[in-house]
């Protein structure tokens, strides 16, 4: 098992993605031995059905949203271009997608291109609810893994895979994200394991022990540790880890489904995504 065709996503409206994070999307690619493609939508802001005839003259709504959709079309074609170059250079370049979509149905037209990709690589401004928003329904609808990129530079931890974090609670989803993980902890230099067992029950006769040899079967050695929350919540808990080891990604279950567009998230998974401290590795 391996990554070989992954997707990233460049958000061009209304805060378009910094062209720093291309590097960091390329290189990542490159350290697990995949072909790397880009995609950007040129989003056509909506003009509301209240406004009236009489608003339009005064204050020209299409004119508007006429110049919003073309700061969207300059910053997508900048941003592709800037891919391409980046990738060709780096040897692993797979192709541009320029599309169009309306603000609505960009998360789908996301979804619709991230079932066809091994992995999703999605930057998240933080506290952005446009992104957050596209993010979220990529993870919990594209049956695909997801990365999040923070776009803090001190956030973004270019460079080689030295220490991946595991949050591991004996989940549904926990096992399927460290399934989809898989080619990433065989290639991390150190995979830290880690359960909180005074956030929640953990319903499992089964021990953290024997993830570990199930891990070590791919020729994965890891090392194990219970974290106490102390009264923090469990997104809380898992940043000052992270942050504490210098983990250069964290590797995750999500928690939460969607209903027609509207994405329920668990605490953790919420707390995390709208500022991820580090890149992390999201799976559903």
């Amino acid at each position: 098992m391996a990554f070989r065709d992954i997707l990233l996503v460049l958000n061009t409206y209304p805060n378009p993605t910094p062209v720093s994070v291309i590097e960091h999307a390329v290189k990542f690619a490159d350290a697990v031995g995949a072909k790397i493609s880009a995609i950007a939508c040129e989003v056509q802001v909506e003009v509301p059905s209240r406004f009236n005839f009489l608003s339009n003259l005064l204050i020209d709504v299409p004119g508007l949203a006429a110049a919003e959709l073309q700061k969207s079309v300059d910053s997508a074609q900048v941003l592709l271009r800037a891919f391409e170059t980046t990738a060709q250079k780096a040897g692993n370049y797979q192709e541009t997608i320029p599309q169009r979509s309306t603000t609505a149905d960009m998360p789908n037209v996301l979804v619709e291109y991230g079932r066809m990709r091994d992995l999703t690589i999605m930057p998240v401004h933080d506290d952005d609810q446009i992104d957050q928003w596209a993010a979220e329904t990529v993870i919990f609808e594209s049956g695909r893994p997801t990365l999040i990129l923070p776009l803090d530079p001190a956030r973004m931890r270019p460079g080689p895979l030295n220490t991946v974090v595991v949050a591991w609670d004996f989940s549904r989803p926990a096992a399927r994200a460290i399934w989809d993980a898989l080619p990433i902890l065989e290639k991390a230099k150190t995979v830290r394991v880690i359960t909180i067992p005074d956030e929640k029950r953990i319903d499992s006769s089964r021990s953290a022990e024997d993830l570990a040899r199930y891990l070590a079967r791919h020729g994965i050695e890891v090392m194990l540790e219970q974290v106490h929350a102390w009264g923090r919540t469990i997104g809380e808990t898992v940043e000052s880890y992270v942050t504490a080891h210098h983990a250069d990604l964290l590797v995750m279950g999500a928690y939460g489904h969607s209903r027609v567009r509207q994405v329920i998230l668990g605490g953790a998974t919420k707390g995390l995504l709208s500022r991820p401290p580090l890149p992390i590795f999201f799976s559903h």
